[in-house]
C-alpha cells in the first residue's frame, strides 16, 4: 500500500454523497461479469491462458466481509489528542483539548448520531467509501505528483528476459492471465492468514468453498484466515478516471479487448483478447511491440498525454473540445482499453533515476487517467504507476506480484526480436484532430508540468547495517524502528516533531479504505530528544532500549487499532462532511496535524525493487521505505522547503544510533 493520498486543504467542501460508482453489469457471449462473483466462462480457455485454478472462488468471501466499524466518538477524541500532544507546546494542548471535549460534549454527539444513521441505510458498503471517493474524484490538483504513485518491479533474475521487447511483452501476457484468472473467478481470494493459519491448507479450503457465501468469511475467521476486500479488483483493467467539471467521473467497460500502448508521444492499439475473449497468442502481442518499437514515425509536436498532466477542470474543459474537434472514437480506445503500456525510449542506471521516470516521466509517454499504466524503460526496468481514485495498494501490489512471478518462472515469449516474415502486425497508430485552442492547451499543460517536475528532488539510500533480523531478535518493531528514525531524522535537521501520516490498509472489512497510523507520539518524541536532541546527557543502553520497547509497543498498539477501523482520521474526517461548522475543525491545530509533513508508506514485496510518491504538501516529504532482512531502504521525495538529501543522511545517522543501542552501546551526550 504504497500511499493513501491525505485529505488536501479542500477536502471539508467535497460532497457527502454515499451512492459508490455502481460496478457495471454486462453480458456477452459466453461471459457474464458481475461485480460480486466475477465469473468468466472458461471452458473454452487451456490452462496456459490462467495463472492458476483456486479452489476457492475469488469472491466466495465478498458477501460476508465484516462491515468497517465505525468508532466510538470518544475513543475518536481520546486518540486524537493522543496524536497532538506530541506537536503542541503545553498550553497549545490544553486549548485543543478544551475544544475536542466541547465538540464531545455538544455538536459531534449529534453529528455521530448522523453518521451511525447514514451508515445504517447504507449496509452494502462502508461509511467512508462513498466519502473517499468523493474526495479523490472531488480534487481539482494534476493527477501527477499529487496523487498518482509508482511500484517498481524487481529485474527479471534471467539476464535476458530485461530487455524491453521480451519484458514488455511477457508482462502484458501475465497481465492478461491475471485479468482472464480474475473474471473466471479462479484468482485464488485474498487472504491475510495468521501464523499456523489452518486457512492454508487444501483441505480446508475445499471444504470452505461448500459453506454458503453468507458464512464463508466467518469459516475461515475460525481458522486463523481473514479474508481481504477485494470489491477495487475489477477495476484494474479496463478503467479510467475520466475528467469533468467540479467532479470527475470513472468509467469501466469490460468488453473491450485492445490494449493502449504509448511510445514517443504517439498512441497505439491492438487486440490481446479474441472474440470469444480468450488471449491471443503470445508471438503476436511480441509481433505488435516489436512493430511499435520499429516505428520510426517523429515524435508529435502535440503530444496529448500531456494533457493527463493539467488541472482537473482544465483538462476537462479541453477534453470537451477535443470530443466537439471529431476525437470520441480515439478517445474512446484510450479510455476502454485493457491498461496502458509505456515503452519509454530512456536507459535507468539508479533508483534516483528510475524513481523520476516512473512517478512522473516527461509528461508525454504517459495518460496518468488509466487505472493501471505499465511502464518498460529502454534497459528493461519496469513500473506500475496507478491512479489513485478507484483503490489502493493492496489490489495492485497484488497484481504486480502475480505478473512479475508469472512472467518470470513461465514467459510468454523468448527474448531477442522478433523473426521476420512475420504476419503483418494488427497494431495501429491513433490520430487525433487539434485545433490551434488545442495545440495552446498542450503547450500550456507541458510549461506548467515542468515547472513543477523542475521543483522535485528525490534521492534514496540504503541502511546496510542492519535490518528486519536483528530488530526482531530484540523483540521489536521494524516498522516502529524505522518510523522512529524518521522523526529522530527531522528532529536531528530541524529541531521540530513533525505532523506524520502512514497508511493502513482496512481491508479487511467490505469496501474498507485505509485508515492513518499516527506516528509521531510522546513515546517517540521523549526516545528522539534522548538520542539525538540538543544538548542531550550520555544516556545508558538499557534506558534507550527501555523507550525503544514503550516506542514499538505503542506503534504496534496504533498499527492493530488502524487496521481494525479503530483510528481517528477517517471519522473525524466523515463527521466534518457532516458539519457546517464547528470550532473543533476551525482549532489551528486540527489543521496543522493533518498537514502531513512527513507522508509515509511502506511495502514489502520481492518483487518490488522500490516505490515512491510526491510529498501531500509543498514543504513535506514523501518517504517510501521497507524494511528488509539485513538492510533498509528509503525513497524519499521533496520540494525547495526541504532538503531532502540531508534528511536521508540524519535518517542514516539515526538508524545508526538505534542499533547502537539494540548491540548494547551507551550513546554519548551531545557536544
Amino acid at each position: 500500500m504504497l500511499r493513501a493520498a491525505t485529505a488536501k486543504k479542500g477536502a471539508a467542501l467535497v460532497s457527502s454523497r454515499w451512492t459508490l460508482v455502481p460496478l457495471l453489469q454486462r453480458r456477452q457471449r459466453r461471459r457474464r461479469w458481475d461485480s460480486s462473483r466475477l465469473e468468466y466462462s472458461s471452458s473454452a480457455s487451456s490452462d496456459s491462458e490462467f495463472l492458476h485454478r483456486s479452489i476457492v472462488p475469488t469472491m466466495h468471501y465478498q458477501h460476508s466481509l465484516p462491515r468497517l466499524p465505525i468508532p466510538k466518538l470518544e475513543d475518536s477524541i481520546r486518540r486524537y489528542l493522543a496524536a497532538q500532544q506530541p506537536l503542541l507546546e503545553e498550553a497549545q494542548f490544553r486549548e485543543t483539548e478544551k475544544v475536542a471535549h466541547d465538540f464531545l460534549a455538544g455538536q459531534g454527539q449529534e453529528l455521530h448520531r448522523q453518521l451511525v444513521a447514514q451508515d445504517k441505510k447504507n449496509k452494502h458498503t462502508s461509511y467512508i467509501s462513498g466519502p473517499w471517493f468523493d474526495m479523490y474524484l472531488s480534487a481539482r490538483e494534476p493527477l501527477v505528483l499529487n496523487f498518482n504513485p509508482f511500484m517498481s518491479l524487481a529485474p527479471d533474475p534471467r539476464g535476458e528476459g530485461n530487455r524491453q521487447l521480451a519484458r514488455a511483452a511477457n508482462l502484458t501476457c501475465s497481465a492478461v492471465r491475471f485479468l482472464k484468472t480474475l473474471r473466471a473467478g479462479l484468482l485464488e481470494p485474498e487472504v491475510y492468514h495468521l501464523e499456523g493459519s489452518r486457512g492454508r491448507s487444501d483441505a480446508f479450503k475445499k471444504l470452505v468453498r461448500l459453506a454458503p457465501a453468507s458464512l464463508a468469511w466467518y469459516a475461515s475467521y475460525a481458522a486463523g484466515a481473514f479474508p481481504l476486500d477485494m470489491s477495487q479488483y475489477f477495476r484494474l483493467f479496463n478503467s479510467t478516471r475520466l475528467p469533468q467539471t467540479g467532479r470527475d467521473r470513472l468509467l469501466t467497460e469490460p468488453d473491450a479487448r485492445h490494449l493502449l500502448v504509448m511510445r514517443r508521444g504517439h498512441m497505439y492499439v491492438f487486440d490481446v483478447l479474441d472474440r470469444d475473449g480468450n488471449a491471443v497468442a503470445p508471438a503476436r502481442v511480441r509481433d505488435n511491440l516489436s512493430w511499435i518499437l520499429s516505428d520510426e514515425t517523429p515524435a508529435p509536436d502535440f503530444p496529448l498525454g500531456t494533457l493527463t498532466t493539467e488541472n482537473r477542470d482544465v483538462w476537462a474543459g479541453l477534453r470537451e473540445k477535443l470530443s466537439a474537434a471529431g476525437n470520441d472514437e480515439a478517445l474512446r480506445a484510450v479510455d476502454t482499453a485493457v491498461f496502458c503500456l509505456c515503452l519509454d525510449d530512456v536507459e535507468l542506471p539508479d533508483a534516483v533515476r528510475a524513481s523520476h521516470n516512473m512517478l512522473h516521466g516527461d509528461g508525454v509517454n504517459r495518460w496518468f487517467d488509466k487505472s493501471l499504466s505499465l511502464i518498460v524503460a529502454r534497459d528493461g526496468h519496469a513500473a506500475i504507476n496507478f491512479e489513485h481514485s478507484w483503490g489502493d495498494g493492496v489490489a495492485v501490489l497484488r497484481f504486480l506480484n502475480e505478473i512479475h512471478g508469472d512472467a518470470v518462472s513461465r514467459p510468454a515469449v523468448a527474448s531477442g526480436p522478433a523473426p521476420a516474415g512475420g504476419p503483418t502486425p494488427e497494431a495501429r497508430r491513433l490520430s487525433f484532430r487539434l485545433d490551434e485552442e488545442l495545440r495552446e492547451g498542450v503547450r500550456r499543460a507541458k510549461a506548467a508540468f515542468d515547472r513543477a517536475v523542475g521543483g522535485l528532488t528525490i534521492d534514496a539510500v540504503q541502511f546496510t547495517g542492519g535490518g528486519k533480523e536483528r530488530i526482531k531478535e530484540s523483540k521489536l518493531s521494524p516498522d516502529a524502528v524505522a518510523q522512529l528514525a524518521f522523526q529522530m531524522a527531522f528532529l536531528r535537521q530541524y529541531g521540530v516533531t513533525p505532523a506524520t501520516y502512514e497508511s493502513c490498509s482496512t481491508a479487511a472489512f467490505k469496501h474498507g479504505r485505509t485508515e492513518t497510523i499516527r506516528p509521531a507520539s510522546v513515546f517517540t518524541r521523549r526516545c528522539a530528544a534522548a538520542m539525538v536532541g540538543p544538548g542531550r546527557r550520555r544516556s545508558a543502553a538499557a534506558e534507550l532500549m527501555e523507550m525503544l520497547r514503550l516506542c514499538s509497543g505503542h506503534h504496534g498498539r496504533l498499527t492493530k487499532e488502524a487496521a481494525m477501523g479503530q483510528g481517528f482520521d477517517r471519522h473525524l474526517f466523515a463527521l466534518r462532511l457532516l458539519s457546517s461548522a464547528h470550532a473543533f475543525y476551525d482549532d489551528p491545530a486540527y489543521g496543522a496535524i493533518n498537514h502531513n509533513v512527513l507522508s509515509t508508506s511502506t511495502l514489502s514485496s520481492p518483487a518490488v525493487a522500490l516505490g515512491g510518491f510526491a510529498p501531500v504538501v509543498p514543504d513535506g516529504l514523501g518517504v517510501g521505505y521497507n524494511v528488509h532482512d539485513h538492510w533498509i531502504g528509503c525513497n524519499v521525495s521533496g520540494y525547495p522547503a526541504r532538503d531532502v538529501s540531508d534528511f536521508l543522511r540524519c535518517v542514516c545517522r539515526s538508524l545508526e544510533d538505534i542499533f547502537a543501542v539494540l548491540d548494547g552501546k551507551d550513546l554519548p551526550g551531545s557536544a
